[in-house]
């Protein structure tokens, strides 16, 4: 008997763990000064993920609703990567875990869901880590959140043009914010 179909929730947040769990491999090397090659790693990656938004929220009407999903998993590896090639210019690739993956890739989203996963020292952030469990619970919690903001933002998908660079500009933006989080913490975390 086949099964139902689940809930979009539940598959962005099924999407959002593969995404995470998965870290991807960095060709960056560890760099003594890291802030240039990570602002210029940052600002491709804003591009990348800018331009995909915007094509893939070209479509319109409800044809533009099935691209919702695979634009916001596209633009997450994007970030991914960039977080990946970051913590690498600090020397924190082999380090780099599922906690400062989502740490980073959603810290400015909803910065009260990771109260039980970070610690404030001063500027320091200290990824402390979790079960698998928790991680599930966490990526539904920012699951509903992303998708309550993008159902919100839907309009832009009636007016293509318009909103396909409105949804570029919000990528761009969006994937800078991953991009700070990503430095402040393997910037200050000594090895």
């Amino acid at each position: 008997m086949p099964t139902a179909p689940k809930p979009l929730r539940v598959q962005l947040a099924s999407a959002l763990l593969d995404i995470v769990v998965a870290v991807p491999e960095s060709q960056e090397t560890v760099q003594k000064n890291a802030d240039v090659r990570a602002h210029a790693i940052a600002r491709k990656a804003a591009r990348q993920a800018s331009m995909m938004a915007a094509t893939l929220s070209l479509p319109p009407g409800w044809m533009g609703w099935l691209t919702v999903v695979p634009e916001m998993v596209g633009v997450w590896k994007i970030q991914a990567q960039m977080v990946a090639d970051i913590a690498a210019l600090h020397g924190k690739q082999s380090s780099l875990g599922k906690d400062q993956m989502l740490y980073c890739l959603f810290k400015h989203v909803s910065a009260q869901l990771f109260r039980d996963f970070a610690v404030r020292a001063g500027e320091r952030a200290v990824v402390r880590s979790s079960t698998m469990k928790a991680l599930e619970a966490l990526a539904l919690q920012i699951s509903g959140k992303l998708l309550g903001s993008a159902l919100k933002k839907s309009a832009s998908r009636w007016i293509p043009l318009a909103g396909a660079v409105g949804v570029g500009a919000y990528a761009y933006y969006d994937t800078l914010q991953v991009a700070k989080s990503a430095h402040q913490l393997f910037a200050a975390d000594p090895q």
